[in-house]
């Protein structure tokens, strides 16, 4: 079982973590494996997602450590444990509440708690978060970024919203560890269409622009 530290070095490595915020827990399964078969292998399911505890134990089940699935859209300490519980790696929250940090740290998992403001960032991170989800990030683009981590560099960043292929060298030239990324990726037509291919080939483009972005 991989420490906390182990999962973070293992999001930032990665680059993109998909965010599955699916109508329905029909095709989880065959989503985290078109999605780790074509490179992207960190996906939170959210909580928003109907069965998603139950989507979460048996995808850990089907991947283990090919695969870290983690849990989204975590409201409060319940929501955390309840997803560890179910195999969650780490969990990711919308807002900072001390209490989901402290839940997740209690179980050795990390944490990608929301914030917006300069103020909500540093709060977050210094309270433990041990990503921050800036969000919603594409209302003020990679440039916002760039603005805090001036005169805060040790700030470990990562945007929600506004991320596709065309903007990803934009938010890694900005600062950004990692990407969260949704329906730029996790396609809900191609989910309905159990297009796993086309979904396979979707992550392997976004895999490559990540790689290209960085270097």
């Amino acid at each position: 079982m991989p420490t906390r530290s182990e999962i973070v070095d293992r999001i930032q490595s990665v680059g993109l973590v998909a965010i599955i915020r699916a109508d329905s827990s029909s095709g989880l399964i065959e989503t985290c494996r078109a999605l780790r078969d074509g490179g992207v292998t960190v996906a939170e399911i959210t909580m928003t997602t109907p069965g998603a505890l139950e989507g979460i134990e048996a995808a850990t089940r089907e991947f283990g450590d090919d695969c870290l699935i983690g849990v989204g859209s975590v409201l409060n300490a319940r929501m955390a444990t309840d997803a560890i519980n179910a195999g969650a790696r780490f969990v990711v929250a919308p807002t900072f509440k001390q209490e989901v940090v402290d839940a997740a740290h209690a179980a050795d998992k990390p944490v990608l708690a929301g914030a917006l403001t300069p103020t909500e960032i540093l709060t977050a991170f210094e309270a433990g978060s041990d990503l921050v989800k800036v969000f919603p990030a594409n209302h003020f683009g990679p440039r916002y970024f760039k603005d805090v981590l001036a005169p805060m560099p040790h700030l470990k960043l990562t945007p929600t919203g506004g991320v596709s292929l065309e903007t990803i060298p934009d938010w890694f030239a900005a600062g950004a560890v990692c990407l969260g990324v949704g329906s730029a990726l996790v396609k809900k037509d191609m989910i309905a269409a159990q297009d796993w291919a086309g979904l396979t080939a979707l992550a392997q483009r976004f895999v490559d622009r990540v790689a290209e972005a960085r270097g």
